[in-house]
């Protein structure tokens, strides 16, 4: 059975409070919830974390490397500057989509750049919750990786 990890960056643990009319009204806990419930209906093991430390996110994929299929990852606004993250998501060597509620394409100048999206398989923004839906099904979709391969990146 496929495992995947669903990382939530900084601030993700207000979801819910922080600005609902940029990141939605569904809590951490709540999103959880619906990722838990999509990877079950596709027959993956879906495990959640969230920190607001930069060093305990990369302490987090360093940890899960050999124990999980892929990542789903949101960096939160370390997307923007952490090239530590980047280079984490890098050295792991499995699968990561990066994932945001928002259109950060559509949003500060600041936020439209991402320094960890060139290493990951796909980013997708813009859909609320329904972009770590989407990120679940695009990976729940790779085929098992062969040994010495980079684990579906590109």
């Amino acid at each position: 059975m496929k495992r995947i990890l669903v990382l939530h960056g900084p601030n993700l643990n207000l979801l819910g409070e922080r600005e609902p009319d940029v990141y939605g009204t569904l809590s951490l806990s709540q999103l959880n919830r619906v990722v838990s419930e999509h990877g079950k209906s596709l027959k993956i093991v879906i495990m959640t974390a969230q920190s607001n430390s930069e060093g305990e996110l990369i302490d987090i994929l360093h940890r899960v490397r050999k124990k999980v299929d892929a990542v789903v990852f949101n960096p939160g606004a370390y997307t923007h500057y952490s090239y530590a993250l980047r280079d984490a998501v890098s050295a792991i060597q499995i699968p990561v989509v990066e994932v945001h509620l928002s259109d950060i394409k559509k949003r500060e100048p600041f936020r439209r750049i991402s320094v960890i999206a060139p290493v990951c398989l796909a980013q997708i923004s813009g859909y609320g919750a329904l972009s770590y839906v989407k990120a679940i099904d695009k990976l729940s979709r790779l085929s098992a990786p062969s040994k010495g391969s980079k684990r579906g990146r590109k």
